[in-house]
């Protein structure tokens, strides 16, 4: 019985640690790359059936839900542009995903707020520099502009796919 217990806890750390979020907030991530940021807005987003079927057919994916967080970021009057979060499946657990769009609809930057899976699925620093900087008419395909990951390909597809979303989202829905 005692073994059990020792097991279950041993288990239970282990979880804890897998689905561990990192300190970083999503204002902090934006300031970072961005000059001048006086405010940066949270806001939800109901698509309605005509965008759902839009956001699906540019962005050349299943999209799963219909509610999404966006952020808009300004400096003072001016519009510096949008962060759009996108939580997908990566194999069996969430990964959610900061998608910032400049004014002129460019992919600034990536950056990965939560992932639940095991941080050897996490793709690397250089990897994840392909999406920053891409602009809107780039195709985000693993296997095409974008090359996979040995070991991480259904991180590299989920995160692709979340960028065609989010920049589909930017391109019907907040420009």
């Amino acid at each position: 019985m005692k073994i059990l217990f020792l097991t279950l806890g041993f288990v239970a750390v282990l979880f804890q640690s897998a689905v561990a979020k990192s300190n970083v907030t999503v204002d902090s991530v934006i300031k970072s790359s961005f000059t001048n940021v006086s405010k940066i807005e949270a806001k939800q987003l109901i698509l309605t059936k005509k965008q759902f079927a839009q956001i699906q057919k540019r962005a050349k994916a299943a999209v799963t839900t219909k509610i999404y967080r966006y952020y808009t970021i300004k400096s003072g009057s001016k519009n510096l542009g949008y962060g759009v979060l996108i939580s997908k499946k990566v194999r069996t657990k969430k990964a959610t995903v900061l998608y910032v769009f400049d004014h002129s609809g460019k992919l600034k930057f990536t950056e990965i707020m939560a992932f639940a899976e095991p941080p050897e699925f996490i793709p690397g620093k250089t990897w994840m520099g392909q999406l920053q900087n891409q602009k809107s008419t780039a195709k985000l395909t693993v296997g095409k502009d974008i090359p996979t990951i040995s070991g991480s390909t259904l991180s590299a597809n989920t995160l692709t796919t979340g960028a065609r979303v989010a920049r589909a989202i930017y391109e019907i829905v907040l420009k």
